[in-house]
């Protein structure tokens, strides 16, 4: 018996140990392949997340139609080819960004900015046909960003009945009758008051000086501006929102696109204040535009909503100045360089002087009208500023045009650039020749060649103001003044025009 269990307790020592070292295995083993059935469920997610990605920028780049999208590249996923869009361009010429996919793709192509598909025209055809089918087969669009920055309810926005009501609205501030009645005769008294002042200083940067000039005349006839220390904060708050007007949109302190967005929340702040003091004075008389905004408000039943009427304010304060200042600096810097043209505006000028009875006279509408030379002056400045880089719109349907397909939905940019910069229609287009406009008929709403107050039904209502404004300018410069580049003059367009180490002349009285 002795032997036998020894021979148990034998095996028992020999078996536990083993058992153990075999349970040991079997935990390795099952880790092992627990762990290797995790990295092919981690490798199998991977590529089903790589694969779905693919598809998606497959999708991006590919996107879908039912007829024949035009050729061109949808860039990286997202972000597009905004950065392209956006790069400096230091010349008047059309920015890289359209010339190079116009070499390469045609006048008609498609691209994606600020992560909107967008089909780009620089051909006039179809560019004259899409404004005419304003509210038909399209509609005014702009990108996501635009709008944040000029309000959800900006006049750019709005569509059929309520567009027509705004702009009659303030076709009675810058309609013909009241350029007529006064608006010529003030925007002249502001050009003498500023080229006086200018001229008694060593230099002016003109790209202060113009929109300041400007900013103090139609923030008068807007919202009663006086000189003082809240208007003059309000016209900083509008430079700040200028400065990041046309850049990256990336809202981030620091950048120029937060400084924008930070201005035009000041502005708001400014005119929403106005606004509320105005409305709890029903006495108040009907002094500027904005009081015939807010006798439209007091309406048994009102046409316009308080946003409406703010975000239009807004865009009437900003469209009515920095357009036309920037184009009448760049105007003067090219009448510096071109001193042929400035001789022939002086013997139109002088001549309209020397007919009056008193030569220091205002400028008349009739003297106005009589400026032939000047108005090509002005159409010259115009089609080389460029000021709008690109107009847009969005396809309300399907379109077929040009043998391509414009999805419904699809953003359209108009490019005004590649028109009026096209050797096809305009000889030598980056000479500053205003003979071209000899003996053509005047031009009073957008054509095929000619956009840059744009066309269609949203023919910019302040046109006529723009042009009173500049050849008002021209004429109190040409006949009063010499001047001479001090420095700066350099422009850039990202890709709206800009002078970024500014315009500095010294004025000189002419004898």
């Amino acid at each position: 018996m002795q032997p036998y269990l020894q021979l148990a307790s034998l095996r028992l020592a020999t078996t536990i140990p083993l058992s153990r070292k075999l349970y040991t295995a079997n935990l390795l083993v099952t880790s092992e392949a627990m762990d290797s059935m995790a990295y092919i469920a981690l490798c199998a997610a991977a590529l089903a997340v790589l694969a779905a990605l693919l598809r998606w920028a497959y999708r991006w780049s590919h996107p879908k139609s039912k007829g024949r999208l035009p050729p061109g590249s949808m860039g990286i996923p997202l972000l597009g080819e905004t950065m392209q869009f956006f790069a400096p361009n230091p010349t008047c010429d059309v920015s890289p960004f359209v010339k190079e996919r116009v070499k390469r793709y045609g006048s008609i192509f498609k691209t994606s900015i600020v992560g909107r598909q967008v089909v780009v025209s620089a051909d006039p055809d179809m560019n004259y046909f899409v404004f005419q089918q304003e509210g038909k087969l399209f509609e005014s669009w702009y990108p996501d960003t635009f709008t944040e920055i000029f309000g959800r309810e900006n006049v750019g926005s709005l569509h059929g009945f309520m567009y027509k009501y705004l702009k009659t609205l303030v076709l009675r501030l810058y309609g013909q009758e009241n350029l007529k009645a006064a608006l010529v005769a003030e925007t002249d008294a502001a050009c003498r008051g500023s080229l006086a002042a200018w001229a008694a200083q060593p230099s002016v940067e003109l790209k202060e000086g113009l929109p300041t000039m400007i900013f103090d005349l139609t923030a008068k006839k807007l919202i009663g501006y006086e000189p003082s220390k809240s208007s003059e904060s309000l016209r900083k708050n509008f430079v700040a929102f200028i400065r990041g007007l046309i850049s990256f949109p990336v809202n981030i302190p620091g950048t120029a696109y937060h400084e924008c967005m930070e201005g035009r929340k000041n502005a708001m702040k400014v005119l929403r204040s106005m606004m509320k003091e105005r409305m709890a004075d029903p006495e108040r008389r009907c002094e500027d535009f904005f009081d015939h905004v807010i006798q439209e408000l007091r309406r048994e039943k009102p046409l316009l909503t308080e946003t409406i009427a703010l975000d239009l304010m807004f865009v009437l304060l900003f469209a009515s100045f920095e357009t036309t200042a920037l184009a009448l600096t760049l105007g003067v810097k090219l009448l510096t360089e071109n001193p042929k043209i400035v001789d022939a505006l002086r013997e139109e000028h002088d001549a309209i002087a020397r007919n009056r009875k008193d030569p220091d006279a205002p400028v008349t509408w009739a003297e106005y009208r009589s400026m032939t030379f000047t108005n090509q002056v002005i159409m010259e400045m115009v089609r080389l500023a460029n000021i709008v880089p690109g107009i847009f719109r969005k396809a309300l349907q399907d379109v077929e045009i040009k043998g391509y397909t414009i999805p419904a939905g699809w953003g359209i940019m108009v490019c005004p650039p590649a028109v009026h910069l096209n050797p096809d229609i305009y000889e030598d287009p980056l000479a500053f020749n205003p003979w071209r406009w000899q003996n053509k008929p005047e031009i009073t709403g957008g054509t095929k060649h000619f956009m840059a107050f744009g066309g269609g039904l949203r023919f910019c209502v302040g046109t006529d103001f723009s042009r009173v404004l500049m050849a008002t300018f021209i004429h109190s410069l040409v006949t009063k003044y010499s001047w001479r580049t001090v420095k700066g003059g350099n422009i850039v367009r990202t890709p709206g025009l800009g002078f970024p180490d500014g315009f500095h002349i010294q004025l000189v009285p002419r004898n």
